[in-house]
Order: structure tokens, then sequence, then C-alpha cells
């Protein structure tokens, strides 16, 4: 018998890569991971690591193992569900990962919503991009994230975690509304010369970004950069730049920048991310409720902000799924 705090050890170094990042999870010594990890190795008769310069990686053997505390694991997380679901009253803290423009203009509504509702549920709320809050789920970090993903660039499919579509997010272009050419319906190719303010280099976000320029035919001209969609607002507002922003933007917010919705399929697509089996569990159940009803009210402000964006060519928002 394979004991299961080890296999959860193996497991973490899988997802984590290193093992001072999962002793820094796990709040043990290095030394402590590596003394369970050895004991596995008896436990199961094989080798299950094998140097890496100064790393370490899992061997052939271990990652057969690791497959298979997946589904232990999992069927834990849909028993730890059926447990809080036979309970009759809704409580705990469900730790909740989510990008800047949901963390903003959304996150806020749902956390009041779900924490008036259920006096005994207590929900943490970390930033953080789809490339972290993912293995942040797989490691236990987070519950469930909400997340992004752009065309071209699908979100990786696992069996260890469960997703679900919540809506579409348009992404326009922003340009100054002091810009003659605002007034006017736009086509990329006229703006092969411009400067553009773009998310940092290796991000999906860029990629997607140059892609879009590169099919109009040009190599975008990034001439600043930011992690940050309102700093690429005032960037675009002042007529340094030219950006693509999303309608989520919105919600709170009323436009200084003339947008413009380029072509059908501009959109990034937004799903909450959770480990398989744990999407039933009652809190996450009331969590994806409250989202889907603040998604209702935020796409009505969303339309009203964007009817008043000076020189606006269109006025489709996100649609609730």
């Amino acid at each position: 018998m394979y004991d299961l705090r080890r296999l959860q050890i193996l497991r973490e170094l899988h997802h984590r890569g290193t093992l001072s990042a999962v002793a820094t999870a796990l709040s043990y010594s290095t030394s402590a991971i590596s003394q369970q990890l050895s004991q596995l190795e008896s436990e199961v008769g094989v080798r299950l690591l094998e140097p890496d310069g100064r790393r370490v990686r899992l061997t052939a053997q271990a990652r057969i193992l690791v497959a298979h505390a997946e589904t232990i694991l999992n069927q834990l997380e849909e028993a730890r569900s059926d447990i809080a679901a036979s309970l009759d009253v809704i409580s705990g803290t469900l730790r909740v990962a989510g990008f800047q423009t949901a963390a903003l203009n959304l996150l806020p509504e749902v956390i009041a919503w779900v924490t008036r509702t259920y006096q005994e549920v207590e929900v943490l709320l970390t930033q953080a991009e789809p490339d972290e809050a993912i293995p942040g789920v797989l490691a236990r970090e987070f519950d469930l994230a909400i997340v992004e993903s752009f065309p071209g660039q699908p979100l990786v499919r696992s069996e260890a975690i469960e997703q679900h579509l919540l809506f579409e997010d348009a992404m326009r272009l922003g340009i100054s509304a002091s810009d003659p050419r605002a007034r006017f319906g736009l086509s990329l190719e006229q703006l092969a010369e411009d400067p553009w303010i773009m998310e940092p280099a290796g991000t999906p976000a860029r990629e997607w970004a140059v892609d879009v320029c590169r099919k109009a035919g040009f190599e975008p001209r990034v001439q600043y950069e930011s992690p940050d969609m309102f700093v690429h607002q005032r960037f675009a507002s002042q007529g340094l730049a030219l950006a693509f922003l999303p309608d989520l933007m919105w919600a709170n917010t009323r436009p200084d920048v003339s947008l413009h919705l380029l072509r059908p399929g501009m959109a990034r697509t937004v799903y909450t991310v959770v480990r398989a089996g744990a999407g039933g569990h009652p809190v996450i159940r009331a969590f994806h409720d409250a989202l889907m009803i603040a998604l209702n009210g935020t796409t009505s402000l969303v339309m009203r902000n964007l009817q008043a964006a000076p020189g606006s060519q269109s006025s489709r928002v996100p649609n609730g799924k």
C-alpha cells in the first residue's frame, strides 16, 4: 500500500518542477520532501527521480504513478464534494484566482453576493494570469480560477481539471478620440505605421495581438509594454499608441478612447477552471451561480458604457453562457 501523502508530494513535484517549490508550498524543508520521496521509492520498488543538472526529473515509472495518483486524488475530491453537499449548511474557504479585468470588474460583485448569502463561506482572491492560475489549481493553491484564452490558443485539455465557458469578451481597437481617423470605419491595414502598446513578449495576449497584425500584412511596432490593460487605455487615450482593449474593462468605467470592433472573432474566451471532481462542491456551485448572475448585470453596464464611447463603431458586448 502506497502512502497517500507521499503520492501527493510526488504529484506536487510533477506540477511544480523543483523540490524547493514543493517544500515551500507544503511548508516542509527540502530535505524532508526528499526523504519522503525516497521512502516512496522504497514502497514502489523502482527509481522515481533522476538527476537533471541541479534539479531532478521524474522517471517514466514516476509519471505512471503520478497518473494513477491523479485518479485517486480526483476521487477524493469527489468524496469531499459529496460530503459537503450532504450537509445542511454551505460553509468553507474558497481560494479564487482571476486575471486583472475580471478581478476588478466582475469578481467583487460575485464575492460580495456569495459572502452575503452564505455567511459561513470565506473567499480569498489572488490576481493571477492563466499560466499561474491553472497550475495553482492543480497544485491546490487555488480552488477555482477565472482564466482567459485567445483565438488559436485554446486552454490545454487535462483530465485533472474541469473547465466551464463563462462568456466571450470582444477585443476592440482603442484609438485616441482626438485622432481624425477615429470618426470613420477603420481597418488594421491603415494602421501599419502606428506605434502600439501590448502585453509583454511571450504572453498569450501578446502572441494573439501580433498574429492579428501579421494577418493584416504588417509587423506591429510595439513601442510600449505593460501587463495592465488600464495602462494600455491611458496610452491610447493620449494618442501615444494603439491598443487592443477588452469589453470587460468598461463595466464600471466609461471609455475615453474611440473603440472599434475590426472583425468578427476578435474576442477572448473566459472560463472557470476547477480540479476534476470538485465542480460539485456546494461552495464552488454557489460561486459559479453568482458568476452567472453577475454576468447579466455586467453585460448591461458594458453595453451602456460602450454606447457612450467617443466615436465607437460597435456595441456588441460579452454574452453570458
